[in-house]
């Protein structure tokens, strides 16, 4: 699976971003997706993640009701709207994905990766 992040960009705090991630790949139905990020000088961490058929979700606590993550599997693309926006939410943006069917939070489970997208939140 080949995954190309998008969307990122300069923003004020409080405003709203979304980012997009498409898939290159006829099974991406079949992949938990996830969203990570990683901040100047700090270790990525997980940001939210949703399984295949997008009937479940779960979400880093700092990003809880402020983030959704979603998914289009006819697209072969999932989302990430991001509102009420922090100066701490920036940073590069990734989204990942991985042949499971269940939640998965931890960065090293992850198969595949895309390259990156930058959000940066002006205070």
């Amino acid at each position: 699976v080949q995954l190309q992040a998008s969307g990122g960009g300069l923003v004020q705090a409080g405003g709203s971003l979304r980012l997009s991630c498409a898939a290159c790949g006829r099974t991406f139905s079949s992949y938990t997706m996830g969203w990570f990020r990683q901040a100047p000088g700090k270790d990525r961490e997980f940001v939210a993640a949703i399984i295949w058929s997008g009937s479940s979700t779960y979400y880093e606590d700092s990003v809880k009701g402020r983030f959704t993550i979603s998914r289009d599997n006819a697209e072969n693309t999932v989302y990430l709207q991001m509102n009420s926006l922090k100066p701490e939410d920036t940073a590069i943006y990734y989204c990942a994905a991985v042949l499971r069917h269940t939640i998965v939070v931890a960065t090293y489970e992850y198969d595949y990766w895309g390259q990156g997208t930058l959000v940066t939140v002006s205070s």
